[in-house]
């Protein structure tokens, strides 16, 4: 935490400098990317240059209570408790605003949901966390668009990708991204044994235009047909297109949209995320030891929850939290389990940062 801020405020700082730079006012473009970057963390940087501050302070007054001057250690001990109390609200700001990380503070996020382990029952539940995030993210007043989309002739989803924006949203959601697991009896079951299924879900931080530079010559274009439901003119019309990045080799297709062109700007919505994603992935794989948390890695073949129906019970495994509350939770009071996940980690943060404090 301590890195991530001090290297905040370091590029603050350089920004700052930047923005006042000859080559920067004179290029429209430079200046965007230094003022857009600005802005995304200048309340971090603030905060916590204001946290040194305060330390500073703090030590000086310290210093004070060891001086022969009675009138001066007096006035040092009233100022201690005024800057003790302003730091321990700034402190647990800053413990607000760094659980995620550095993509804590972002306001829009894709979130995918695929099918595992289990057929059609494993499409059928997805298609039920389908339904409890977006009842989430609309009760916590956040749009919710379908990126994409691949269902199955039963009503559930191999696969469902979803673009959501809103303040706080990957800070809320950041944890969800894992092996779901439900544990229930099939409506095809005819001898009532509970089957096991299981869906894997990864909410990735969506990158400003600005910080993932996407040229066409990075990517290969095709255009097709669009399969399934949708009526003659999705099927007969070549509205889909599936996108292929030559460096990393992503490929992103997208067919919901009778529309070419609503399609394409869904599917460079996707790819620039999933760039930004495997970027942020890689960083994060180079500071691997220095990773505070037990349970933001996002590792999509990791079990984080279990759904079981029976017992109307949902355990979120990484923290050993259960709750009896499965109808609920499914109808998208999703918020104790979040909670729950957000303030472990808060507690490992703070755990880790007392001695910086």
């Amino acid at each position: 935490m301590k890195k991530l801020l001090e290297d905040t405020l370091l590029r603050f700082e350089e920004l700052e400098v930047l923005m006042s730079s000859d080559e920067v006012l004179c290029d429209s473009y430079k200046m965007q990317r230094v003022a857009r970057e600005h802005g995304m963390i200048a309340k971090l940087a603030m905060k916590y240059r204001r946290f040194k501050q305060l330390n500073d302070q703090i030590m000086d007054a310290l210093d004070m209570l060891d001086g022969s001057d009675l009138e001066m250690r007096e006035l040092a001990e009233l100022e201690l408790v005024g800057l003790r109390e302003e730091r321990e609200v700034l402190w647990n700001e800053l413990l607000d605003m760094t659980v995620g990380g550095a993509d804590a503070s972002r306001a829009s996020l894709v979130l995918e949901i695929r099918a595992g382990t289990g057929g059609e029952e494993a499409a059928l539940f997805a298609c039920d966390l389908y339904e409890m995030y977006k009842r989430y993210c609309e009760n916590s007043g956040w749009r919710v668009e379908i990126l994409s989309l691949n269902a199955t002739e039963l009503g559930g989803f191999k696969e469902v990708v979803l673009g959501v924006d809103g303040e706080s949203c990957f800070r809320k959601l950041q944890f969800e991204s894992g092996g779901h697991r439900v544990q229930r009896v099939p409506e095809t079951e005819t001898k009532g044994r509970i089957h096991t299924s299981a869906a894997t879900v990864a909410v990735m931080a969506e990158p400003e235009d600005v910080e993932i530079e996407l040229k066409p010559e990075d990517y290969r274009l095709d255009r097709f047909c669009a399969s399934g439901p949708g009526g003659q003119h999705v099927n007969k019309t070549a509205s889909a297109v599936r996108l292929t990045h030559f460096e990393t080799g992503i490929v992103v297709s997208c067919q919901d949209e009778k529309s070419q062109h609503k399609n394409l700007a869904k599917a460079l919505r996707v790819l620039k995320t999933r760039l930004y994603e495997a970027k942020r992935s890689e960083e994060q794989k180079k500071r691997s030891e220095e990773r505070l948390s037990k349970i933001g890695s996002g590792d999509r073949s990791e079990r984080i929850r279990t759904y079981n129906f029976p017992e109307n019970r949902v355990t979120d495994h990484r923290i050993g939290l259960t709750l009896y509350k499965l109808d609920s939770i499914l109808a998208g009071d999703l918020e104790p389990v979040i909670e729950g996940l957000m303030e472990y980690e808060k507690q490992e943060l703070r755990s880790a940062f007392n001695n910086y404090k």
